[in-house]
């Protein structure tokens, strides 16, 4: 049972579901999962080593906030890692897994179009890991969960103050047609390029708040909480 809410709050994480700062109670969550509290707290306990949360004085946890170094540090090691991953996924990589993807960059578009901004931070991670997932690598997968549950939760200052522009089209875009053409140049380029490119102006917005505090997302915009209730 920890096991299993361990992986599921590892998901929530990666996907943007929490926000910096979000207290993690151990009761509400037992209660939601319809679970007792040990298993919670195991889970959470495992996270804290594995960087994503932290225990703070009193023993409240509550998910980490990355600063602007490690995130620096965790996006270089994803410029390695993430295109090298794309390409190892290619050889598994037909027609109808590009078409599914496409599908997956359609919801997106039109998620930041309508300002549903947690379903647009779940679909950009189900178009990157459903590439990298194809790399038949479970080790490499691994390491790239264990970057994505840190950084995961900052994405929730992507929408709307570090929103994702591209002089020219989305590097989604690029990557749909670079696995059509099965280029492997093509491929890399399109992925380091979403992460520079697309994530310049959540630089800059991560560059601002440095050592300010955590910033709220707007009601109307900020991504659904795991309890269904804001962190107290």
């Amino acid at each position: 049972m920890s096991s299993q809410i361990y992986l599921h709050l590892r998901q929530q994480l990666m996907s943007a579901r929490f926000h910096p700062g979000d207290r993690l109670k151990i009761r509400d969550l037992a209660q939601s999962l319809g679970t007792s509290e040990t298993p919670v707290r195991e889970a959470l306990l495992q996270l804290v080593k594995d960087g994503a949360l932290e225990m703070k004085p009193g023993y409240y946890i509550r998910v980490r906030r990355v600063n602007l170094k490690e995130y620096l540090e965790i996006r270089d090691i994803r410029l390695l890692l993430e295109p090298h991953a794309a390409l190892q996924a290619l050889p598994h990589i037909d027609d109808a897994f590009i078409d599914e993807l496409s599908a997956i960059h359609d919801v997106l578009v039109r998620a930041e179009r309508d300002k549903d901004y947690s379903t647009a931070l779940q679909a950009n991670y189900d178009f990157h890991f459903s590439v990298y997932r194809k790399s038949e690598m479970p080790h490499l997968i691994e390491m790239l969960e264990r970057l994505w549950i840190q950084i995961g939760p900052l994405l929730t200052f992507l929408y709307p103050y570090g929103h994702p522009t591209y002089d020219a089209d989305h590097q989604h875009l690029n990557v749909l047609k670079a696995l059509r053409a099965r280029d492997p140049q093509a491929i890399r380029a399109a992925f380091e390029a979403d992460l520079i490119e697309g994530g310049r102006n959540f630089l800059r917005y991560l560059e601002e708040i440095e050592g300010k505090d955590v910033p709220e997302a707007p009601d109307n915009e900020a991504p659904r909480r795991h309890t269904g209730r804001r962190a107290g």
